[in-house]
């Protein structure tokens, strides 16, 4: 109020008001021309305060602060602060400038019964020190607690008694840094001397930042007045009436804008620091966070713009609000364990937990009441989770289960108006089959889901009586039929090329060396080849096709035998679109959100039945949509599979599963309990005792899962291109090798210049029909060849031609051969083979025969 009034008399007449205690935000340089701020606005302070908050993790603060101009200019930028890192604002605490300690003590006694355990206080020292005096009398400065003090206090803690330091013990503040120098210290034993000569019954006293902003406030006016040069006060009278009061005969200064404009242009080190105004204030230095330890306060750490919370000053890091960054802590009642900010409330208020009230799938919930005794009793899978949660809590939370019932004990709504009565207040929690859906979360917090999360559709399933006549082709895709024709033909060909000049199994007319490439390949199916492989090249393709050939069969053979022995059963709906299609009624649970997901997926609305009973769901599907029930059931993937364990044999899943988050708890927007129960929820259901519970409550299925059986066996191609992949490189690297060797032996050939490439092909497609002689194969049949010659001439010599008898014998001439086709060709002679000239006897063995023929 002094500040206010000052400061309209300045900018009546004005003359540069300097203040260097007045912090409250509402008192502005931007509305107030004339004003000079030399000290720090209370709302720089508020971004090192979010920062503490922020970096402990607490949720919810309570600001206590005192009820005038300079208490409340804080509190909007707390809570636009505090917005900022989703922390919420439960309650303000306001207390008088006049309060006595028995209202001071009301407030605190108010404060102890809430969950919140932080609170931020901003006041003066004189109001300050009765407030901490009274919270460490009733307990309100032991663990559990937190307690942060603006500047207000933390730049006057030396200046307090040592009774209000001890009870302050623990307590968490911020303020302005002053760089310790030379210059300071020499200011301050001079200001001591001079304070204790004026005042000698006054001691142990301290300067505080005030007194530096004080010195420095002073320094830079003297320095403003020598810049501008003025000699002396000249005012302007107005002209006003000799009735006008004396504020309004002030006068308008001559040298106050001129003044004005030299103080803010002046700058210099201070003792505080730098003294530079901007928009007619002080610039905000780096913050100092302490620690009130003992007969004073230490310091643990500071707050800066650049980088948020740090160890030292002068890091050169990143922003980072981390609790890492903080020096040791000692927090109220003497601990170095981190306080949670909350706790359950001391009045001995036990949570109202709100349950569903439903007839069906009672194993989930189930609320029974005895009229005998008047009493309520709730059981069920989600109240037993929610025990086990509970118990995992680091602490004890009282709760008491309320049922969502109207008078006559029947459900009071569905399930979105239970959530919604814990938005009303009327429920703490909300406990049951309660699915975490978009339209509920924009009421309550909820904690991760414990249970299997989706919406699925379940039908009938029916014997498959469908002719089988082509079963034997559904083990395999077309993909992976053609893939293996396509490389039973491959591999058969190579082989051929192999084997075509070592091997006389592999030779003959065109049509039949056709057919054994095609026999050859088809029979290493089942293994049932008996022509003899000769070549190296064509055994070490052999060897990793009949690794391919091993696991296909083998593959085919399970998938066939499954085929014909699992899967007997179809479902009678392939597909949600069969199900839009052919308008077939479909089934729900009533209050549940499916009903809503089935009209977006384009369901008309007459078309949909609710059923409350799994006997009553099974009446609707066995009765058909044709006869007044149901053809298809959409519901959550916890129903189905407590349906499915009785009913495993009838129906069964079918495909997509539509996605949503599970069961949840349901809590009030910004409850401290969600991230401990969350926590907890995780701890339960990965633990052992949430098997316990599901097999207390649904048994153990001894069916299989019929999804499974009813799917597809058929075999795809990415299930074996790999061995096909193996396959192809060793033949691919056997031709390689054989091609390589080939061309090396009538590179001759090739290089000959006077040939055409058509000529050259032709000469080497001739030399590769023509068997290897040098193959260890023929040469072990030489002897064999030699005596069926033999016979042949001799057979010859008694046909009616018997003067051919008296010509040589190709066989002297040229190797063996085993048969008359290859004799013929090996007498045949290429013109303009280098180094294959015949000789004498060759060329006339030729005419002989030529003439013969």
């Amino acid at each position: 109020m002094q500040a206010d009034f000052l400061i309209n008399l300045g900018q009546k007449s004005q003359v540069p008001i300097i203040s260097f205690s007045a912090t409250s935000p509402s008192i502005s340089s931007f509305r107030n021309q004339y004003f000079v701020r030399t000290t720090h606005n209370d709302s720089s302070q508020v971004k090192p305060i979010s920062s503490i908050i922020q970096s402990f993790g607490w949720r919810q603060i309570v600001p206590i602060y005192i009820d005038n101009q300079f208490g409340e200019g804080i509190i909007p930028f707390l809570a636009d602060a505090f917005e900022e890192i989703n922390t919420r604002i439960p309650y303000r605490s306001v207390i008088s400038e006049f309060a006595t300690l028995d209202q001071i003590k009301s407030e605190l006694l108010k404060l102890m019964n809430m969950q919140t355990r932080v609170f931020i206080v901003h006041m003066p020292i004189s109001l300050g020190s009765k407030l901490f005096a009274m919270a460490k009398e009733i307990g309100m400065m032991s663990e559990g607690f937190v307690w942060i003090v603006t500047d207000a206090m933390a730049n006057q803690l030396n200046s307090m008694d040592a009774s209000v330091i001890e009870s302050m013990e623990g307590v968490i503040g911020v303020k302005p840094y002053v760089p310790k120098s030379k210059k300071v210290e020499d200011f301050t034993q001079r200001w001591k001397i001079k304070f204790r000569e004026e005042n000698p019954r006054i001691v142990d006293v301290e300067l505080d930042v005030y007194g530096l902003w004080a010195y420095d406030s002073a320094t830079a006016l003297a320095m403003a007045v020598e810049k501008s040069r003025i000699s002396g006060a000249f005012f302007r009278k107005p002209n006003v009436s000799g009735n006008a009061t004396d504020l309004e005969a002030f006068g308008v200064s001559r040298d106050g804008p001129k003044l004005l404009k030299a103080i803010l242009n002046t700058t210099f080190k201070g003792l505080s620091g730098n003294f530079q105004l901007v928009d007619g204030q002080l610039q905000s230095p780096p913050y100092q966070i302490i620690n009130v330890v003992g007969n004073g306060a230490k310091e643990i750490g500071f707050w800066t713009r650049e980088n948020g919370v740090v160890r030292k000053l002068n890091s050169r890091r990143g922003y980072s609000v981390s609790k890492e960054n903080f020096g040791s802590i000692i927090w109220p009642g003497d601990t170095t364990s981190v306080p949670k900010g909350w706790v359950i409330p001391t009045n001995g208020k036990k949570l109202k937990i709100g349950v569903p009230v439903k007839d069906g799938f009672t194993e989930f919930v189930k609320v029974t009441r005895d009229l005998t005794t008047n009493t309520t009793t709730v059981t069920g899978y989600c109240i037993d989770v929610f025990d086990a949660v509970m118990e995992a809590l680091p602490y004890y939370v009282p709760y008491e289960y309320v049922p969502f019932a109207a008078p006559d004990g029947k459900s009071a709504g569905d399930y979105n108006e239970l959530v919604y009565q814990v938005f009303l207040g009327n429920f703490d929690v909300v406990v049951g089959d309660t699915t975490i859906v978009l339209n509920r979360s924009q009421f309550v917090d909820f904690t991760l889901p414990y249970t299997e999360s989706g919406v699925t559709m379940m039908v009938p399933i029916k014997d498959d009586n469908r002719d089988n006549t082509w079963v034997f082709l559904k083990p395999l895709t077309w993909e992976l039929w053609l893939t293996s024709f396509c490389s039973f033909v491959f591999i058969g060909f190579v082989i051929w090329l192999l084997e075509h000049r070592v091997n006389e199994d592999f030779r003959g007319p065109f049509w039949y060396q056709v057919g054994m490439i095609f026999w050859f390949s088809f029979s290493t199916m089942v293994f049932a080849q008996k022509e003899r492989i000769v070549s190296n090249l064509a055994r070490f393709v052999l060897i990793i096709w009949f690794l391919v050939v091993l696991i296909l069969t083998s593959s085919y053979t399970a998938s066939l035998t499954s085929m014909l022995t699992v899967e007997k059963l179809q479902p009678t709906v392939k597909d949600v679109k069969e199900l839009l299609k052919s308008k077939d009624y479909v089934g729900y649970q009533p209050g549940s959100f499916v009903v809503g997901l089935l009209r977006k997926m384009n369901f008309d609305e007459d078309r949909l039945k609710a059923y409350n009973t799994p006997e009553e769901c099974v009446d609707l599907l066995a009765k058909g949509s044709s006869n007044g029930g149901i053809a298809a059931v959409f519901d959550e993937i916890p129903y189905v599979k407590l349906f499915l364990a009785n009913y495993c044999l009838k129906f069964t899943t079918i495909g997509p599963t539509y996605k949503t988050d599970g069961f949840g708890f349901a809590f009030p927007i910004g409850s401290p309990l969600v991230p401990d129960v969350s926590r907890a929820v995780l701890n339960v259901t990965e633990g052992e005792k949430m098997v316990q519970i599901e097999r207390a409550w649904f048994g153990e299925s001894t069916c299989s899962d019929s999804s499974t059986s009813l799917s597809s066996n058929s075999l795809g191609l990415d299930s074996f291109w790999g061995l096909f992949v193996m396959a192809v490189i060793a033949a691919v690297l056997a031709l390689v090798i054989f091609l390589t060797k080939f061309i090396h032996e009538h590179w001759h050939i090739i290089r000959r210049s006077n040939l055409s490439l058509r000529e050259r092909s032709r000469i080497l497609a001739r030399k590769f029909d023509t068997k290897d002689y040098s193959c260890h194969t023929f040469k072990k049949s030489e002897l064999r060849d030699v005596l069926a010659d033999s016979t042949h001439d001799l057979d010859c010599s008694r046909s009616p031609h018997g003067n051919l008898s008296s010509l040589p014998s190709p066989r002297t001439i040229g190797p063996p051969s085993p048969s008359n086709s290859s004799h013929t060709e090996q007498m045949l002679h290429f013109p303009g083979e280098e180094g294959d000239s015949p000789s004498r006897g060759e060329n006339e063995a030729v005419n002989g025969q030529v003439e013969m023929v």
